[in-house]
């Protein structure tokens, strides 16, 4: 039986970011058997789609692409419309990109475009923390806040491909200043508001491990090192981010009734900073009966978790069932 007639035992994976792109070779268990991960080429519009392409053709070596993969998937940063053309404001030029159709004059495949939140949930409920659930929130919380919802078994995905859009809810009756560019909630507890907070505090004079940083080149990573290592003040900005995002969360759980809010993203990754602070305050805030069934946890795929649920994609589309 020649190549292109023996049935493909690899998928490839793309989760492509504002910043970076990452390819990845799986299996049908979903093992990731090769990786790259470059920052994205933004040299103009097209320059992301030729970069996929160079990367299919990089971990397919030293077969063709069509020989090696029996489909692919993309991940993006943005929504993908029932048109099939992907807007994600944080790649140039790619207010109406039809990715998929571009992508199909270099490959004789199937092709997946899809949003990266909802390859998320997609991926954890594969291979993660909520792997055999059916009602899963899978909530990124990085430099910015989206949500996967699974809910019976199904992507809900709204009349505009626009839901789970976390960052967007309401948790204060406080005014803040860049809310209405960002949402308020991710302008009170996403990384950027992280960092913002250690700022102001330590210009305000207070004391802290963290005064030997620069005040306005601090990060959340720094400021999730010295709450780790003890430091007071960091570890007061955790508790109450986690009081905050418990509050959204509270809303989450009573709109949806998940069985699991899976944390995941730069500050996911941090949860046990502030996860008993978030437990406490979903409890005060959220419907009862369904505040004391579902569970909240941290992801445990981290970086992966797009790759995995591209991967899952991809495979569905040639009919293999995960």
């Amino acid at each position: 039986m020649s190549d292109s007639r023996k049935p493909k035992r690899h998928v490839f994976a793309v989760d492509l970011g504002g910043t970076k792109c990452s390819a990845a070779v799986v299996d049908r268990n979903g093992r990731i058997l090769r990786n790259r991960t470059q920052p994205v080429d933004l040299t103009s519009p097209s320059a992301p789609v030729l970069q996929i392409r160079r990367l299919a053709n990089d971990l397919a070596t030293p077969k063709k692409p069509e020989d090696f993969f029996a489909a692919a998937a993309i991940a993006v940063p943005g929504l993908v419309r029932a048109n099939g053309t992907v807007w994600a404001p944080n790649l140039p030029g790619w207010d109406h990109m039809p990715l998929a159709s571009r992508l199909k004059r270099f490959f004789a495949f199937p092709i997946v475009v899809e949003s990266d939140r909802n390859c998320a949930v997609l991926g954890e409920c594969w291979r993660g923390v909520a792997k055999g659930k059916s009602d899963v929130v899978v909530l990124m919380i990085g430099t910015g806040i989206g949500a996967g919802i699974l809910s019976g078994g199904r992507i809900i995905r709204g009349a505009h491909e626009l839901s789970g859009c976390a960052g967007w809810l309401t948790i204060t009756r406080d005014e803040l200043p860049n809310s209405a560019n960002i949402g308020e909630l991710e302008s009170l507890v996403a990384g950027p508001a992280i960092a913002l907070a250690a700022q102001k505090r330590l210009q305000s004079g207070q004391k802290s491990s963290l005064s030997k940083c620069e005040p306005s080149k601090l990060t959340s990573p720094e400021v999730a090192a010295a709450a780790r290592e003890g430091d007071p003040l960091a570890r007061e900005i955790f508790t109450t981010v986690g009081r905050l995002l418990g509050f959204g969360i509270a809303n989450i759980v009573s709109l949806f009734d998940p069985q699991i809010v899976v944390l995941g993203g730069g500050i996911g990754s941090v949860a046990d900073l502030y996860l008993d602070s978030l437990r406490s305050a979903m409890l005060e805030r959220a419907q009862p009966l369904a505040a004391r069934k579902v569970t909240i946890v941290a992801s445990r795929l981290g970086d992966k978790v797009n790759l995995l649920g591209c991967a899952r994609l991809a495979w569905e589309s040639v009919g293999v069932r995960m």
